[in-house]
């Protein structure tokens, strides 16, 4: 097997501090002749650490998705169950170097093994004495925040995509398949897809916002609803992009959104027509801002 240097983290968003570690690995990787990885888990050890769960800025297929896109080529994704969080710190970083871990990157903070008992110092000194690269990345700040992912949280929640993206290095994504819906978009001129949402996936504040959604190889503006759709009596929470001037049966495809600005909060409506003036409008402005 070829040997690897593996980035360590859960990498949710993968976020601004997160590709500090992400360059500074790949950096490794091609100095030692070896592939750059990255370490990542199913579940947030939060769960069973701490006893509650946050909710997740991206899927696990986006996560991976935007660490192939920094450079990443080997992802190990492991579960973290009740084992995984009893291990010794010594044991876990044995497991990696079975399967061919050649040096680590991690932040000055991370913990891993039994009650977090390895420590950055500690990787440092193991990988010191084994004679294997090793690099600890300090923390990334913007404006004198600190990056991380529970920051970013709340300004997803709160639709602020620009400041998101700030933090991030990217705009916020989604990726999600197109199923069928209730097909009342089309009655009005506006043939929205209906995306699944998956549990335990951060909701961003309801409302419509401009995106991109690259779909068959093609990035397109779109105008996507968040929310429940009071004014037609929806109950569920969907996303439903409408991609602009496009044409096409999008039933089973998998569309990415990229969530660039909030456009106003979900309203209910007192008729479609009111809805439909809106929702134009929304189209005018999302042309606007990427130009057509």
């Amino acid at each position: 097997m070829e040997s690897a240097i593996y980035a360590l983290g859960f990498f949710d968003g993968v976020h601004l501090g997160h590709q500090a570690l992400l360059t500074r690995c790949v950096r490794l990787a091609e100095q030692a002749g070896a592939e750059a990885g990255a370490v990542t888990f199913v579940g947030h050890p939060d769960t069973l650490v701490l006893g509650s769960t946050p909710m997740l800025i991206n899927t696990l297929d986006d996560r991976q998705r935007l660490l192939r896109e920094r450079g990443i080529r080997r992802i190990i994704t492991l579960p973290f169950d009740r084992k995984m969080m009893e291990m010794p710190w010594q044991d876990f970083l044995a497991g990696l170097e079975s399967r061919g871990a050649a040096g680590f990157v991690c932040g000055s903070d991370f913990r891993f093994g039994y009650r977090g008992e390895g420590t950055a110092e500690k990787l440092e000194a193991t990988c010191r004495e084994k004679g294997l690269p090793c690099a600890v990345v300090p923390e990334q700040t913007v404006d004198g925040i600190r990056v991380s992912s529970t920051y970013i949280r709340t300004l997803l929640e709160a639709g602020d995509m620009e400041r998101a993206a700030r933090f991030l290095g990217h705009p916020h994504i989604f990726t999600g398949t197109v199923v069928s819906g209730r097909h009342l978009g089309r009655t009005i001129g506006i043939p929205t897809a209906n995306l699944e949402l998956p549990e335990g996936l951060l909701i961003p504040k309801f409302g419509v916002y401009a995106c991109l959604a690259r779909v068959d190889g093609e990035r397109r503006p779109a105008v996507t609803n968040i929310g429940t759709r009071p004014t037609v009596g929806g109950r569920h929470i969907t996303v439903e992009p409408w991609i602009l001037d496009f044409d096409g049966d999008l039933y089973g495809k998998e569309i990415t959104l990229e969530f660039h600005k909030f456009l106003r909060p979900e309203t209910k409506f007192d008729n479609l027509e009111q809805l439909r003036q809106e929702i134009f409008r929304n189209a005018a402005q999302t042309r606007a801002l990427f130009g057509e």
